[in-house]
């Protein structure tokens, strides 16, 4: 399929009749055209064809960008500059919204177009009938020749392209730009959006390495899933990878698959689950509105309700919480002697079903997070009522799966290093778990579900009594596609916590020459710098950690947690929004999720004494040492998540306390400040 809906030489455009030009927009499109798009694309090629007359260069109409699962109205290439045009036809004001739009298509080629990375590109916004603006051609800030948008009206189009080239074109053609490699990197809510709006995995990643390795494990993933269909077999399968490789982007990807599948075949049902409430809520209602935008473009005289775009997500993206709890409604109370039993009362048994919940597919992301037997059956206890409960939350969920009556597969994406709250079961729970109760079950491992991180040293152990195992080299996730600036920044983060390894630290910040990290002692200078770096929908936000008690003289109060969805969705213009910088997320609100820019504002929970790190927490008017090894294990963990949070660059603002306040001394801090100045991290003046 071609990135464009049409393309031709300038001369060849000028040339052609409006009905060819039309045709060969309505051939290319997957969807039926309304008029709207119809009378949008005539007003365009008419101003097109007056403008572009004795020019030459390429023409390209409807130009697909699948990282933000849209198309650009316009690309034109003429003298080595790319002019990237976003029509509002009949508008008569220059909207925020709109030049955000075209700005963020330019950066998109930009940064992700291979062809696109040397190349001036100036983005033009043209409301047709709005007012004459005076316009200048101001180079970016990061010197990357991205101009900032251009305003216009139909009328002076023409001026604008022609002053433009005059200054600053070449009489170089830009060969091949069209076929040019396209390497993105989304971010996740992206990323869902552009999956479930049927865009290929392939097309949304950074790289053809991150591409394949996401298609392949994905395949593997779906050919186990075929596997237990076919054969009436009940399977699990771990899908490891490094940081930021796509093991949520994996599951997402079957998620939808089987969402789309399900017309043609209904015992084809999986739900994406997740323990992460903020990553559901986030993701879901991204979901949402992009559907609820798209039901409206293809049928605008229809009214499609938020509501419904909700409950349409919802059918394969939950909480794992909920998913479990619904299962719990199904038992005999009280529960005796350990043993699980199904009250038929509460439940009708389904032929194929059985007892189990409609969907054969269960993904569960973060799957080493699962409660351990202790922690669910207090939580039973306090919050349900229920007593002795027999289960952790792996065995519990695999048991649910298992009362299907044909087949069944358990999609565990499993992360190493990632735990931040107490109680969590790791990998080797789910092992033990089908050793000891379950040995029917299939189970399919990467050879990378090894070490201290995955399974707690045992996995050899577990696995040698598990009767039916395979290895699988593609559930493993190899190549990292979160930042398309730092590859090696989870590497300088790891090295910057460590308390030994200064030296690495330093090596590796200098290769982070097109990631800036800055520091500085104010907060006001760091939201300064955040909002200067900030182009098109470019996303910042503040980050603290959760155990940040003494940052209230700074405004910034732990215990006001933010609305997520509004934090990670709304623009400026909402004072929930990340991009209004009043309220701060710690490392529970922004696990799995990313910003583009970020400042880390650094308390005095952690730091540096004697070069190594000391773990406190705030209780009562007073700091108190840490001294148990699996809380500071956390409180690292803490801010391994939020100095990785940010793709494009942070800044880390490290406070200067106060002599008059015991809990804000500044010998707290000036450690930590002077400890990052020594790894070669800039202070901003």
């Amino acid at each position: 399929m071609n990135r464009y809906f049409y393309n031709h030489l300038i001369e060849e455009f000028v040339h052609a009749s409006q009905n060819e030009i039309l045709g060969d927009l309505v051939n290319s499109s997957p969807f039926d055209i309304t008029d709207l798009q119809r009378n949008a694309w005539i007003a365009e090629i008419s101003i097109l064809k007056n403008i572009l007359l004795n020019k030459s260069g390429q023409i390209f109409f409807e130009y697909s960008i699948p990282r933000l699962g849209k198309r650009i109205d316009v690309v034109l290439l003429i003298a080595d500059i790319i002019f990237v045009l976003e029509f509002k036809v009949g508008a008569r004001e220059y909207l925020r919204s709109d030049i955000e739009q075209v700005w963020d298509y330019a950066l998109d080629l930009k940064n992700f177009h291979e062809a696109s990375h040397s190349a001036i590109i100036a983005p033009i916004l043209i409301a047709t009938e709005a007012e004459e603006n005076s316009f200048q051609t101001i180079p970016s800030y990061y010197d990357d020749k991205v101009f900032e948008p251009i305003c216009c009206n139909a009328k002076n189009l023409l001026s604008i392209i022609e002053k433009i080239i005059q200054k600053h074109g070449y009489q170089i053609k830009l060969n091949n730009w069209a076929h040019s490699r396209y390497m993105p990197t989304p971010t996740i809510i992206q990323a869902a959006s552009s999956l479930y709006l049927n865009h290929s995995v392939q097309d949304i990643t950074r790289s053809e390495a991150s591409g394949k390795n996401l298609k392949d494990t994905t395949e593997c993933v779906q050919n186990i899933i075929d596997y237990s269909r076919s054969n009436h077999q009940k399977s699990i399968c771990f899908v490891t990878g490094v940081p930021g490789a796509g093991k949520t982007l994996v599951g997402l990807n079957i998620a939808v698959q089987q969402f789309h599948q399900n017309e043609e075949d209904p015992h084809s049902l999986a739900v994406y689950l997740s323990g992460n409430q903020p990553l559901v809520d986030v993701l879901s209602e991204a979901l949402a509105r992009d559907k609820k935008k798209q039901e409206e473009l293809k049928n605008p005289k229809t009214h499609y309700t938020l509501s419904e775009a909700r409950r349409n997500v919802k059918s394969f993206i939950q909480i794992v919480h909920h998913y479990r709890n619904a299962s719990l409604e199904k038992l005999k109370k009280p529960i005796k002697n350990g043993i699980l039993e199904i009250d038929p009362l509460k439940v009708q048994k389904h032929p194929n079903d059985g007892y189990s919940e409609v969907e054969h597919v269960a993904i569960f992301d973060e799957a080493q997070r699962a409660w351990t037997k202790q922690q669910l059956a207090n939580w039973l206890k306090r919050k349900k009522g229920i007593s002795d409960f027999p289960m952790s939350e792996p065995e519990f969920l695999i048991w649910s799966l298992d009362l299907r009556e044909d087949w069944a597969v358990i999609i565990c994406l499993v992360g190493g290093g990632q735990e931040i709250n107490t109680g969590e079961a790791g990998i080797a729970e789910w092992l033990r778990a089908i050793s000891s109760n379950f040995p029917n079950w299939n189970v399919f491992i990467s050879d990378q579900l090894r070490g201290k991180e995955y399974a707690e040293g045992e996995l050899d152990t577990l696995i040698q009594s598990i009767p039916h195992v395979q290895k699988k080299e593609n559930l493993h996730l190899s190549v990292s596609m979160r930042s398309f600036r730092a590859e090696q920044l989870s590497d300088f983060v790891h090295a910057l916590l460590s308390d030994n390894a200064v030296d690495k630290a330093k090596e590796l910040l200098k290769t982070l020459d097109k990631y800036p990290i800055r520091m500085t002692r104010s907060l006001d200078k760091a939201k300064e710098w955040l909002q200067k770096q900030k182009r098109g929908s470019e996303r910042y936000g503040l980050l603290v950690s959760s155990q940040a008690q003494r940052l209230r003289p700074l405004s910034i109060d732990v215990r006001c947690k933010p609305d997520t969805v509004h934090w990670f969705l709304d623009d400026i213009d909402d004072i929930r929004s990340s991009l209004f910088l009043e309220d701060a997320a710690s490392e529970f609100d922004v696990q799995g999720l990313e910003l583009d820019w970020a400042c880390v504002v650094w308390d005095g929970d952690l730091r540096r004494e004697d070069n190594h790190w000391g773990n406190y927490s705030f209780n009562g008017n007073r700091w108190i040492n840490i001294r148990s090894e699996e809380r500071k294990a956390f409180q690292i963990n803490a801010y391994r998540v939020l100095l990785t949070r940010a793709r494009q660059g942070m800044i880390i603002c490290v406070p200067e306390g106060n002599r008059e306040d015991n809990t804000r001394k500044p010998e707290f801090y000036d450690n930590i400040f002077y400890y990052l100045k020594s790894l070669g991290i800039i202070e901003i003046s």
